[in-house]
C-alpha cells in the first residue's frame, strides 16, 4: 500500500505544478497585454501632444505672418502720410509765398562786405530759398538745414526769413532732433510772431513736445494757437489735437 500512496502523492503534486505553470503563463500574458496597452496609450498621448504642439507652432507662425503684414501696411501708411504732409506743407508754402513778395528795400548782410548792409536782391533771395527748399523736397534734410540756417543768417529781414526759419525747424525734426527743431520754431514764434508761419510753428512745437513726452508743453503750444491766432488755418488742427488729449 505504501508504494501506491507515494505514487498518488507524486501524481497530485505534478498536477498542481502543471496548473500553477498554466496560471503563471496566463498571468504573464495578461501583464504583457496590459503593458502593451499602456505603452500604446502613452505613445498615442505623446503623438497627440506633438500634433497639438505642431498645431500651436503653425498657428503662431500664421499669427506672426499676419502681424508682419500689418506692420508692413502700417509702415507704408505712415510713410504715405508723411509724404502727404510734406506735400501739403510745400504746397501751402508755395501758395503763401504768392502773398509775400520780397520788398525791394530790404537790406542783407553781404559776407564779403563785412557788417555793412547792402541792398537786398529779391531774385537772389528767392533762388537761394528755392534751392534750400529743393533740398528738403529731396529728403536731404541735413543739407536743407544748413541751407536754411545760412539763409536766415544772411537775410534776417527778408520776407522769406520766417518761412526759411520754419523749414529749418522742419529739417531738424525730419532728422529726429526735436530739441533743435523746437529751438528753430521758437525763433518763428518770437522774432516772426506776426508772420503766417508762426501758428504752424506752434503746431510743430506741440508735435515735438508730445514726442519728447511733455504732454503739458504740447497742450500749451496748441492752446497758444487758439488764443493768439484764432483766425489761422492752424486753429482747426490745434482743436482736433486738443480733443484727443
Amino acid at each position: 500500500m505504501r508504494p501506491v500512496r507515494i505514487a498518488l502523492l507524486i501524481a497530485a503534486l505534478g498536477s498542481t505544478y502543471a496548473q500553477a505553470g498554466v496560471f503563471d503563463d496566463d498571468e504573464a500574458r495578461r501583464q504583457i497585454v496590459d503593458l502593451k496597452i499602456k505603452t500604446e496609450a502613452r505613445f498615442d498621448q505623446q503623438a497627440k501632444g506633438q500634433l497639438d504642439l505642431a498645431g500651436q507652432i503653425q498657428r503662431q507662425a500664421e499669427e506672426i505672418a499676419r502681424l508682419r503684414g500689418q506692420l508692413e501696411t502700417l509702415n507704408y501708411e505712415l510713410e504715405t502720410a508723411k509724404k502727404r504732409q510734406q506735400d501739403f506743407y510745400l504746397d501751402l508754402d508755395t501758395r503763401l509765398r504768392k502773398f509775400e513778395t520780397p520788398g525791394a528795400g530790404n537790406a542783407a548782410v553781404d559776407p564779403a562786405a563785412g557788417s555793412n548792409p547792402v541792398k537786398a536782391d529779391p531774385a537772389r533771395e528767392g533762388q537761394e530759398y528755392e534751392a534750400a527748399l529743393n533740398q528738403f523736397k529731396a529728403a536731404k534734410y541735413k543739407e536743407a538745414a544748413q541751407a536754411f540756417a545760412a539763409f536766415v543768417q544772411k537775410y534776417p529781414d527778408s520776407s522769406l526769413a520766417p518761412n526759411a526759419q520754419y523749414w529749418l525747424g522742419n529739417a531738424w525734426y525730419a532728422q529726429r532732433d526735436c530739441k533743435r527743431a523746437i529751438d528753430a520754431q521758437s525763433v518763428v514764434t518770437t522774432k516772426y510772431a506776426d508772420s503766417a508761419k508762426a501758428p504752424d510753428a506752434w503746431l510743430a512745437i506741440a508735435t515735438c513736445q508730445q514726442e519728447m513726452g511733455n504732454a503739458a508743453g504740447a497742450k500749451r503750444a496748441l492752446e497758444t494757437v487758439l488764443s493768439k491766432y484764432p483766425n489761422s488755418p492752424a486753429v482747426e488742427s490745434a482743436q482736433q489735437r486738443l480733443k484727443k488729449k
